[in-house]
């Protein structure tokens, strides 16, 4: 059986840890040392999913501001998102919504999933699961929250995702 392959992107604003949630993802490793991206940085990951083996081509892209002007190019031939925002910073979770309508202005009718990253840190949390259910709704979108830090739904996240991309017609 060939693998069917699938572009799809990490999304959400500055330090919010897409870089952390693909390492964890496609290395199995979490660094503490915070790591900017510039541009977009492309991993490349086999998951089985319902058997069939899918392989995921992440694009982490930038979450800084000046980096919007060329997103639309970096969102082209995408299959689906990961809206990720920091559940310990409230004002990432505004622009979930910004971040899915810009991409589905270049990719309409893709999936996406909403994920609230770093639950690890319960004392700081400042976003809950309604919000997240809330804004999700809003989206038609799954939901979830995870922890790069110690891997904490990480792998359901891209297996969800995967299962939504096997579920579109080609």
């Amino acid at each position: 059986m060939s693998s069917i392959q699938k572009k799809i992107c990490l999304l959400g604003d500055f330090a919010v840890g897409k870089t952390s949630l693909v390492r964890r993802f496609v290395e199995g490793v979490f660094d503490e040392k915070y790591l900017s991206t510039i541009g977009a940085h492309v991993s490349r990951k086999v998951l089985a999913v319902r058997g069939v083996p899918l392989t995921l081509l992440v694009w982490d892209l930038a979450g800084e501001e000046k980096f919007t002007r060329v997103m639309h190019s970096y969102y082209r031939g995408a299959a689906g998102a990961i809206l990720v925002c920091d559940l310990t910073r409230a004002e990432t979770f505004p622009s979930l919504k910004a971040h899915a309508q810009a991409f589905w202005s270049v990719c309409p009718h893709t999936p996406v999933i909403v994920v609230g990253n770093k639950v690890d840190l319960l004392e700081q949390r400042v976003i809950t699961d309604a919000e997240l259910a809330e804004v999700a709704a809003q989206l038609n979108a799954f939901w979830l929250t995870s922890s790069a830090k110690t891997a904490e739904n990480v792998q359901e996240l891209f297996e969800q995702l995967g299962g939504q991309l096997l579920a579109q017609p080609n």
